[in-house]
């Protein structure tokens, strides 16, 4: 049997991707519309006041295309807290003109492909916990898919000795390197918790470097051979400010 990795986990995560219903949305009136999106607003200052005691996060984007119109993305410490926001916007009275997509529930990891042999407690160093527990940039753009590693005949990632799966991850990883400071990445393990076994999340001010990052770690071994990758989700920054300009018809 191959060793199994070891991971540092986070804040659970979240991902919830709702379509708008703009024809039942239009049948309201102006002020219906406004109090609908202003008890939205309120909800999401009640989540700006948990990022600030650094107790969880979140972020909303306007999804590209038609696979969603928002995208809601909340990091909590408990996955009771998670139910219970989610219980919480599904009780607002914009829920009755949002229609569920896609969701995705993981937890932020860190791998020990990479680590180094230390006595230090990693959950202690700054770095780490910047990675485990961010404070999420805010950027323009998202970047959000889920994937899983291949178990098929000769390519199958789970059956490689741990020695050939860290060398890999080591080369993907010096190809994420050179994108620092342009995109920021979450790595969102899923095993046994969702139907992919990771999902990313990258954010950035310039959507193009998405598109430059994915294509370059295509022809890396480890995305070439073992990477399996469901639907891609980008959009632009939706800020809680711009609402009432976002659901106006």
């Amino acid at each position: 049997m191959s060793e199994a990795v070891k991971t540092l986990d986070g804040w659970w995560s979240l991902h919830l991707l709702y379509n708008v219903d703009w024809p039942a949305l239009r049948i309201l009136t102006d002020e219906e519309r406004e109090e609908i999106v202003r008890e939205f607003e309120t909800f999401l200052e009640k989540s700006e006041a948990v990022s600030e005691k650094k107790e969880g996060d979140h972020t909303m984007y306007n999804i590209t295309g038609q696979k969603a119109d928002i995208l809601l993305w909340f990091l909590r410490p408990t996955v009771e807290e998670l139910n219970a926001l989610e219980n919480e916007l599904n009780k607002l009275k914009i829920s009755d003109f949002l229609i569920p997509e896609y969701s995705y529930f993981s937890a932020i990891e860190m791998s020990s492909y990479l680590a180094k042999d230390s006595d230090e407690d990693p959950y202690e160093n700054p770095y780490v916990r910047s990675r485990l527990y961010p404070e999420l940039m805010d950027a323009q753009y998202c970047c959000f898919y889920p994937m899983d590693k291949k178990r098929d005949l000769d390519d199958n990632w789970y059956m490689l000795p741990i020695e050939r799966r860290r060398d890999l991850m080591r080369d993907h990883g010096m190809i994420g390197r050179k994108y620092a400071g342009k995109i920021k990445q979450y790595i969102l393990g899923s095993q046994g918790l969702d139907l992919y076994e990771w999902g990313v999340m990258l954010l950035s001010d310039d959507m193009l470097e998405f598109k430059n990052i994915i294509y370059e770690m295509r022809f890396d071994e480890t995305s070439a051979r073992y990477g399996v990758f469901g639907d891609f989700y980008v959009g632009v920054r939706l800020r809680k400010e711009g609402l009432q300009e976002f659901f106006q018809i």
